[in-house]
């Protein structure tokens, strides 16, 4: 059968760097950490005591508070940038079948905080058991798909996706499949993840994952740079409008990019780690330009998934060497968790944001904080170290890994007509 082409019409972000779309490309574009002292809770007793925090959210400035308090920080993230989404693709959302709009959601954790308040309460207690009746809704990963289509009565397919880091990506591939096969016409598609909880700050802090530079947090995710020392925990929410492009065109619909092909592997090989030859990275990579049928000298920008993680960086960057060749000292390449933090779940979705806005405006977002070169990466690649880069962005391609040895890459294409 003959695919469908699918283009993006509508983003929201919230994120580390700003509230909407248009602040966090901003102050990506500018190199801005969005890392700071936590401000949540009291880190004074954590290995880390520092994280990229969504600031200045209220969710009262959205939500009905009514609603609000049914919800769990991550699904008020998820609303949030769907309204913003929605808003930014112009939909009539009365002139349109919504039996062929579906929502897909990804997130690694689902309602963390709710789980980690409630079983608080209850290990604090007198052991009686005083569970709010709205635990289970709140904390399922599954409840911001399904409160995005309760909100807006869309009726085609709605699930979530879970892959740990690489969820957001995959839901937005799974979303782009469905279009393509004609089971939909829109897609709401995207990720959120509520990260900053003493869990998860703790559990991380447990498996040595994270920066401990507690002395410098707005340069402690230094992704390629020889003194990295693990990730910084982020938090946020990006969401996309996946509209195939005829239903795109007939509406007059302003058009971001195109989706040219998406990826999925695995590396079956271990709980944490990457595999040390970068097999299932090479994999992943390759299938999106095979998906996309395009030639890897194509590709203009690779947003790394880059954690700053001492194994991952190098895998990562060996991997991108052996799929591009020699084409990729032309590629430029850059890891905006440099600035954002690792939204884990909902990274995925905003460095698919970052990607399109490439593509938009001609810049590439840097790699920040770099400071000594490591001498397992090769000298010559272009990384985008601390300063953006002007460049005509034709195609870009999104990485996403994540425990378990899950996999996605996104292929984003220039809309031509």
């Amino acid at each position: 059968m003959e695919l469908k082409r699918v283009v993006i019409t509508g983003v929201g972000a919230l994120t580390p760097l700003g509230n909407t779309k248009r602040e966090y490309w901003d102050n990506l574009a500018k190199g801005v950490s969005g890392a700071a002292p936590i401000t949540r809770f009291n880190a004074e007793k954590f290995r880390t005591k520092f994280a990229c925090e969504v600031k200045n959210f209220n969710p009262a400035d959205f939500l009905d508070r009514k609603e609000a308090r049914k919800m769990d920080p991550n699904t008020q993230f998820a609303m949030v940038v769907g309204e913003e989404a929605i808003l930014d693709s112009g939909l009539d959302l009365d002139q349109i079948d919504k039996d062929r709009v579906g929502v897909i959601w990804g997130s690694g954790i689902g309602g963390l905080k709710t789980f980690h308040d409630e079983v608080a309460n209850f290990a604090t207690g007198d052991g009686t058991p005083r569970y709010n009746p709205f635990f289970i809704p709140k904390m399922i990963a599954d409840i911001s798909p399904g409160m995005l289509s309760i909100k807006y009565g869309f009726r085609g397919p709605n699930f979530a996706t879970v892959s740990a880091c690489a969820s957001s990506s995959h839901a937005i591939n799974d979303a782009f499949t469905y279009l393509r096969l004609g089971k939909a016409d829109i897609m709401l598609s995207g990720g959120s993840e509520y990260g900053v909880v003493e869990s998860a700050m703790g559990g991380f802090n447990a498996m040595k994952a994270l920066s401990e530079r507690n002395d410098s947090p707005e340069t402690a995710s230094r992704p390629y740079d020889k003194d990295r020392d693990g990730f910084v925990l982020g938090e946020g929410a990006g969401a996309l409008i996946l509209e195939e492009l005829e239903h795109a065109k007939a509406r007059g619909a302003t058009i971001y990019a195109e989706i040219l092909g998406g990826g999925m592997s695995a590396d079956a090989y271990h709980i944490t780690a990457p595999h040390p030859d970068g097999l299932g990275i090479v994999k992943v990579m390759q299938n999106a330009l095979d998906d996309a049928k395009i030639s890897p000298d194509s590709v203009d920008y690779v947003n790394t998934h880059g954690t700053a993680t001492p194994l991952g960086d190098v895998g990562e960057v060996k991997a991108i060497q052996n799929v591009f060749g020699d084409h990729a000292y032309n590629l430029n390449i850059s890891s905006t968790k440099s600035m954002t933090g690792h939204l884990l779940g909902g990274a995925g979705a905003i460095e698919a944001i970052a990607c399109l806005m490439a593509i938009q405006e001609g810049i590439v977002p840097p790699t920040i904080n770099h400071f000594t070169d490591d001498p397992e990466i090769d000298p010559k690649l272009n990384l985008t170290f601390n300063e953006s880069q002007r460049r005509t962005v034709n195609a870009a391609l999104s990485n996403t890994f994540g425990f378990g040895g899950h996999n996605a890459s996104i292929l984003f294409g220039k809309y031509g007509g």
